[in-house]
């Protein structure tokens, strides 16, 4: 092997080894370098190694040497800290639209990332409300593609689960939103009535491809303001929308600012209450989140969203008695 290209190779496992077997607890000296690299095959002397570890700094590695008793050199600086990989192992643990298969592999790759040591800190189990992972694998390709076709302005097609078999469709896709722990892809339809914006949950496509026809729909989005389009849809079902005009205890203020924002403008009624008026697109999902703060919320109008809500609660009366 010429020398040049030798150094090249014991430059890189060096660089290996401070990787996965270092950190700030977890030191190696000289000798301790030249038996592992030994152990590779790469035989070599204490002195050369000195010279690898000033590349390795002059290249932008971050190896510092630690004096005295139980001394030696180790990796400091990582693209990532391993309290973020925490929160990114976290992220995909919790996640339920990544299988479990995914899980694993994007956990096992994270943990490269991190010295193996800590990487051993990275199998962390994170409580999702006991909810099955989705079993959707083609996940990760499927987001990839439309992102794809957003930045390049095509259109996609897709089969989509509801209720009964996959159905076929053809969108042109403009934004990618996280909502209730899903992608949902914001898109603008017009091969069936009624023509609009619409919303579909990524988990639910399969057989994702960008189409060469550029999407359609640039008059529909340019106005289209995204976390106002959220927060009209309760759990990203759609409905009728409205003007609505909630009442609430006072207790309830930060919950509702979480939930709207800044922009409504709300009204004190005395110490006990507020209302505000906000733009909502009212389902089931909404009559169900009102009702969830147990009496606190009133819907004070319109009628027919009280009329909704009524009819929805004598429904549930019928079918409890």
């Amino acid at each position: 092997m010429p020398k040049q290209e030798g150094q090249k190779s014991k430059l890189l496992a060096l660089l290996h080894i401070f990787e996965q077997q270092t950190d700030e607890e977890h030191l190696l000296n000289v000798p301790q370098l030249v038996e592992l690299l030994a152990r590779q095959g790469i035989l070599c002397e204490r002195k050369s190694v000195y010279s690898d570890i000033d590349a390795l700094n002059a290249l932008g590695y971050d190896i510092r040497l630690r004096r005295g008793r139980s001394g030696g050199y180790w990796m400091a600086t990582r693209p990532f800290e391993l309290a973020e990989l925490k929160l990114l192992v976290d992220a995909v643990q919790s996640s339920r639209v990544i299988s479990k298969a995914s899980s694993d592999k994007l956990i096992h790759k994270l943990e490269g990332l991190a010295s193996q040591y800590e990487g051993s800190q990275l199998q962390r189990q994170v409580y999702v409300d006991g909810r099955p992972k989705s079993a959707n694998k083609d996940l990760p390709y499927s987001v990839d593609a439309l992102f794809t076709a957003i930045n390049t302005g095509r259109m996609v097609r897709f089969r989509y689960k509801k209720a009964g078999r996959p159905a076929p469709y053809t969108i042109s896709p403009w934004q990618m939103a996280w909502e209730n722990g899903c992608y949902y892809l914001i898109a603008y339809q017009d091969e069936k009535e009624p023509v609009g914006i619409r919303h579909y949950r990524v988990d639910k496509m399969a057989g994702v491809t960008v189409l060469d026809e550029p999407r359609r729909g640039k008059e529909q989005f340019a106005d289209l303001d995204l976390p106002a389009y959220l927060k009209k849809h309760f759990q990203m079902f759609g409905g009728p929308e409205h003007r609505v005009t909630l009442r609430c205890t006072s207790d309830l203020e930060s919950a509702m600012r979480e939930r709207f924002g800044a922009s409504p403008i709300f009204v004190p009624e005395g110490k006990e209450h507020f209302h505000f008026d906000v733009p909502v697109c009212v389902s089931d999902q909404f009559y169900g989140w009102v009702c969830g703060f147990g009496g606190k919320i009133e819907v004070v109008s319109p009628a027919e969203v009280r009329d909704g809500l009524r009819a929805l609660n004598e429904r549930l009366i019928k079918m409890h008695q």
